[in-house]
């Protein structure tokens, strides 16, 4: 019980923390940014049309598993592969999938459906990284976590 309300009395003001945890969740966007938006991208351009949803769920789907990619190929020049890989699988899923939930929520909401327009991605982009880096604080400050 002490440790479950020590996690909740941390301080939001420690700037390190804060860079840090930014620094995590660009390495997290740009992993998530390539399977969503070349999913989003693939389907835009063939005219392939399926319902969004579907199109917006295979975007998530595709965006967690290039970050874990990235992630494994990034964490693979300090450890083994299998470790690496073990590691990435270990990352935070919280932080993740509200990345690809707020950039897809954004995407629908500017756009109407699933589309990538010049004005919309930096709309997904800022949310996909505003959402989850509380959390990624939270993580670090809190349990010495990262997501990365």
């Amino acid at each position: 019980m002490a440790i479950a309300i020590e996690t909740l009395n941390i301080h939001w003001k420690c700037k390190h923390t804060w860079r840090t945890a930014s620094y995590n969740t660009s390495w997290c966007l740009l992993g998530c940014s390539i399977g969503d938006m070349g999913t989003i991208l693939y389907f835009q351009i063939n005219g392939i049309q399926w319902p969004v949803l579907w199109i917006m769920s295979l975007a998530i789907i595709n965006g967690l598993l290039t970050s874990i990619i990235l992630e494994t190929i990034i964490l693979s020049r300090q450890m083994n592969f299998r470790l690496a890989l073990k590691t990435a699988f270990g990352m935070s899923l919280i932080s993740m999938i509200s990345m690809e939930i707020a950039m897809n929520l954004t995407d629908y909401l500017v756009t109407g459906g699933a589309m990538l327009t010049w004005w919309a991605v930096p709309l997904m982009l800022l949310a996909g990284f505003v959402t989850p880096l509380p959390y990624n604080y939270w993580r670090l400050k809190a349990l010495g976590k990262a997501c990365h």
